[in-house]
């Protein structure tokens, strides 16, 4: 942090006027986000000329209209084998709409795209087209085809994937449903000219009367409605869709990929038996990779189906699989190894094991949650994986043969790198930093043993804030706090102060991050940076048990929450406090879910220390939580106890449970809280927010509860997530102006 800003001992000037509050909010929110890109084949020009052209998909936020648009842009790079000369933009951004999926070929010649469309009648229809250069090829009616539900979207199961020949698709979608009626449904009449035969084949005889309200169990949080995913294969030159039944009937397919010469799908299978848990966010579910065999007709298991598998990604060579793999801790997210299969020899070895503790380099391990679609170089022997280290995501290289990792942005001014697509050598990746938007870069990786000699060229870098200031600040918890079973475990925050053009000690709002084993990446972020252009500064804190910092932190919190996360929180907030350039009069909090559940904890552990607390979605109550959230395991892991399907609560169990919420010790809180709750949150259900609002009525502290019907558990709907931004800024100037008021009586 710059001098001046640490010696100003003036108050700041805080930002009170709605409408100037909405135009930073407007502002900011015009930044785009990098999507995806894809690397189309290169074109030589001369014998080393060549160039490459790079379609990338944007999101941005659409304040008026209230939705994501989604935009296409593309850029030409020149470069020789193995150097960038020039690149640029070409033509503007166009807008996409209506699609789902979208995949070119592996010859970059034809595109597959899933689209919804709603017809005349008001429903929805889902169609697959295939695009040449020049038109639309095919479009074919899914839903008229009627072989299956609809096709699954999502990061957790969905794919679209050509096969290597190019003549089919392989996609996920829902298993077509029985038809269900009513026991009292009445048969049409017969008309003067319609027969016995007729009328028969407008009553379904297949249609099932006793399951017309059957329940379908989803996949939780984020799922709503998909339930049986099941593996379709379209022949694109017929037409005709396959849906493979010979996935074992226990077993929902997902990341499915093509096999070797096209003779097999290979899949992560997730197990549904007893009962499904959610998913979403939850990378710990009971999996194991399968292998459709197309000749043989039969479904072979490759993993070992003991610890959890994601992202089964081909070697260019086709001689090796790699996926990332769980270990024996149970928490929803952690560290992972990187297991390689030899699909000559079908012989599975790691590459890449767990790391407990950082390494003398300072590795950490790899923590993705899914490896990018194309993360092989083309000699097949090294993979690119963006993953977090500690409070940044850096950009590794791994050497399957060496087994050796290495870093590409160790070092670099931006705090978070994501690849994007990774073609012939030549690297796409997003980066950001908390006062940089996020942009793309390209470089060609250099040959093996040199990788940190890559050179990187921007496309279309935007100018960085001038008046926003960030650095990662590391904390030693004081000895009192060590975990016995895991001493000498730092943690680490993440620092945004308004810039020199703000005077003055500004207020200092706290966030913990939810999960609990998740992480704040210093990137580029909405809501902090455009409260620090508010005039606050924003400390975001990785407690112990955050992603990033090695196996062991992450065990550290397992037994310990409500207890060490809320401790490390308050730590690095006096920590903080100490520097001397933060109003340590006028301290705010907020946080979601998890980070909710420490919020609440730290108003009612450390009453009036905080003036004003904004929760969206907070755990409040773990004992009443246990039996209404998609997740029951994640309650009892983390609270330290073993979680088993068939096992039912016993008194003690929820009495530790109850005895670890914050609720118990809410009476003591005088700290105002907002409270924003979405009717659809299957995570933490809005129950939980409810219980805390009357508990704070009742004991007469200001209090104010938000109710998104339309809004689940990240409350990530653009209109809901702009009036989130309004509410909190308008809910912390109500508290420091309630607090100057008892000042000056």
């Amino acid at each position: 942090m710059r001098g001046t800003l640490l010696d100003s001992a003036s108050p700041a000037q805080m930002i009170n006027d709605l409408e100037e509050i909405a135009g930073i909010y407007r502002e900011l929110s015009k930044f785009p986000t990098p999507l995806k890109a894809c690397i189309r084949p290169q074109v030589t020009l001369k014998s080393t000329e060549k160039y490459s052209i790079i379609s990338a998909e944007w999101s941005q936020r659409d304040l008026e209209q209230a939705e994501r648009v989604k935009a296409f842009q593309e850029y030409v790079v020149f470069h020789d084998e193995t150097s960038i000369v020039c690149t640029s933009r070409l033509g503007s951004c166009t807008e996409r709409q209506d699609e789902l999926l979208s995949r070119d070929s592996p010859s970059g010649t034809l595109k597959a795209v899933i689209r919804e469309h709603t017809n005349r009648k008001q429903e929805k229809q889902q169609y697959l087209e295939i695009w040449s250069k020049t038109s639309k090829e095919k479009s074919i009616n899914l839903t008229a085809l009627d072989k299956h539900g609809k096709v699954y979207e999502d990061d957790q199961f969905g794919c679209l994937e050509w096969s290597y020949s190019e003549t089919c698709i392989l996609y996920i979608a829902e298993k077509k449903r029985p038809k269900v009626e009513s026991f009292f449904q009445s048969k049409p009449e017969l008309s003067v000219n319609e027969d016995v035969e007729d009328n028969s084949a407008k009553s379904d005889p297949k249609s099932e009367k006793s399951s017309q309200f059957e329940y379908w169990e989803d996949w939780g949080e984020g799922l709503a409605n998909k339930s049986t995913p099941v593996l379709c294969v379209l022949n694109i030159r017929s037409g005709n869709i396959s849906v493979r039944d010979e996935v074992p009937e226990h077993i929902s397919p997902g990341e499915a990929i093509w096999a070797p010469k096209d003779a097999g799908v290979i899949f992560v299978g997730r197990c549904h038996v007893p009962w499904r848990l959610g998913l979403k966010y939850c990378t710990n579910r009971k999996s194991a990779l399968y292998c459709v065999d197309l000749a043989r007709n039969e479904c072979l298991q490759i993993s070992s189906g003991i610890n959890t598998v994601h992202s089964p990604r081909l070697s260019p060579d086709q001689h090796h699989l790699i996926y990332l793999e769980g270990g024996n801790i149970k928490t929803h997210h952690q560290c992972y190894s990187l297991s390689l299969y030899n699909l000559n020899k079908k012989v599975t070895s790691t590459v890449v094991k767990i790391v407990d503790y950082p390494t003398i380099d300072g590795f950490t391990g790899i923590y993705s949650s899914s490896l990018a679609r194309k993360c092989w170089a083309t000699d097949s022997q090294r993979v690119l994986i963006d993953t977090p280290q500690r409070s940044r995501k850096d950009l590794i290289v791994v050497n399957i043969a060496k087994e050796m990792v290495t870093s590409l942005t160790a070092g670099s001014e931006m705090g978070s790198w994501t690849l994007l697509d990774f073609h012939q050598d030549l690297i796409v990746v997003s980066c950001s930093s908390p006062k940089c938007p996020p942009y793309l870069q390209v470089g060609f990786l250099p040959p093996a043993g040199q990788e940190q000699e890559i050179v990187w060229m921007p496309l279309d870098a935007p100018e960085p804030l001038q008046d926003i200031e960030w650095k990662i600040l590391t904390f030693t918890p004081p000895l009192e706090q060590e975990n016995p079973k895991f001493r000498r475990l730092l943690f680490e925050g993440i620092l945004l102060a308004p810039g020199q053009g703000k005077n003055g000690k500004p207020p200092l709002v706290v966030s913990p991050h939810g999960g609990p084993n998740s992480v704040f990446i210093a990137c580029w972020m909405l809501l902090p940076i455009a409260f620090c252009r508010l005039g606050y500064s924003v400390l975001l804190v990785n407690y112990r048990g955050s992603c990033g910092f090695g196996q062991g932190s992450i065990w550290s919190l397992l037994g310990n929450i409500g207890r060490q996360d809320v401790k490390d929180v308050q730590f690095a907030v006096e920590s903080v406090l100490k520097e001397g350039f933060v109003n340590s009069e006028k301290i705010l909090l907020i946080g979601g879910s998890h980070g909710g559940f420490i919020g609440c904890h730290l108003i009612g552990q450390y009453p009036g220390f905080y003036k004003a607390f904004a929760t969206r979605n907070p755990v409040t109550n773990l004992a009443s939580k246990l039996g209404t959230t998609d997740i029951p395991d994640h309650t009892m892991v983390q609270a330290g106890f073993e979680f088993a399907p068939d096992q039912l609560p016993t008194p003690s169990v929820l009495a530790t449970l109850l005895s670890k919420s914050p609720i118990v010790s809410i009476s003591q809180a005088t700290t105002p809280v907002l409270i924003m709750l979405g009717e659809k949150d299957k995570r933490v259900p809005p129950s939980q927010g409810l219980q805390l609002h009357s508990a704070l009525k009742a004991r007469g502290v200001p209090v104010r509860l938000l109710w998104y019907p339309d809004d689940n558990h990240a409350l990530s709907n653009i209109d809901t997530e702009a009036d989130v931004f309004m509410n909190v800024a308008m809910w912390f100037n109500f508290a420091l102006n309630r607090l100057q008021q008892l000042e000056t009586t």
